[in-house]
């Protein structure tokens, strides 16, 4: 059983902006180790803390060449577009084509309270920028246009009265990302 559960659309925590970490602790550590493993459950590559109910600033992520966590992230250049199919463990059973930036550059600490800074592009950097809209209260939801977001309301609305109080099922991939 997953350690935390994931909040879903329509709790009011996701539209909240998280607070900077100011003290990277052993709680924080083991926060980070649990969201891993809600991640990894769900399943998912991305998870923020707002999503598990926490309002601080960092999220967890795998994209396959190992778990890594990046406290207080920011990114501070962008190039280019790139549009994905991307979904969110936080409105799960649908994905939506998303156009973002294709390469970012991006600073935060890692959980030793190391400062890191890399370039990211495509797959990374889409879930980089997704998790940070997480912290910044945002949801995918409005990243959509008129006709997206209507079609999200009515797949919701079908999920939600097919499963009574049951979670309907994750978009593959999703947690940050849908995977073709």
């Amino acid at each position: 059983m997953s350690p935390y559960g994931i909040r879903m659309v329509g709790d009011p925590v996701l539209r909240q902006v998280a607070h900077e970490v100011t003290d990277i602790d052993e709680r924080l550590v083991k926060l980070a180790r649990d969201m891993l493993q809600t991640m990894y459950d769900a399943p998912g590559v991305g998870l923020a803390a707002p999503q598990v109910g926490v309002q601080k600033r960092f999220f967890v992520y795998d994209l396959g060449e190992g778990p890594s966590t990046l406290i207080n992230p920011a990114v501070s250049e962008s190039r280019g577009e790139w549009t994905f199919d991307e979904g969110c463990l936080s409105i799960p059973g649908v994905s939506f084509e998303i156009v973002r930036p294709k390469e970012i550059f991006v600073t935060g600490r890692d959980l030793d309270g190391n400062e890191v800074s890399f370039e990211a592009d495509e797959l990374l950097a889409r879930l980089v920028q997704h998790e940070l809209d997480h912290l910044d209260g945002v949801l995918l939801l409005e990243h959509l246009d008129e006709e997206q977001r209507d079609d999200a309301k009515r797949l919701l609305r079908e999920m939600k009265l097919g499963s009574g109080t049951e979670r309907a099922p994750a978009a593959e991939g999703a947690a940050g990302l849908s995977l073709p």
